[in-house]
């Protein structure tokens, strides 16, 4: 039986977690730069909430 390679498995999380912190911090740079501030395609209203004024 072959034995298991950690430090390939380590990498492959290690390279996750970078790519993970990566897109949060373009995520939050969008939000940042944004006209409308913090608002982004996943943050819309649900249907019964009433229409800012």
């Amino acid at each position: 039986m072959a034995t298991p390679n950690y430090n390939y498995e380590k990498r492959q999380r290690e390279l996750a977690k970078k790519k993970k912190k990566e897109e949060k911090l373009k995520e939050r740079e969008v939000r940042k730069n944004s006209p409308d501030g913090d608002v982004t395609q996943d943050d819309q209203k649900p249907e019964g909430s009433p229409p800012n004024l």
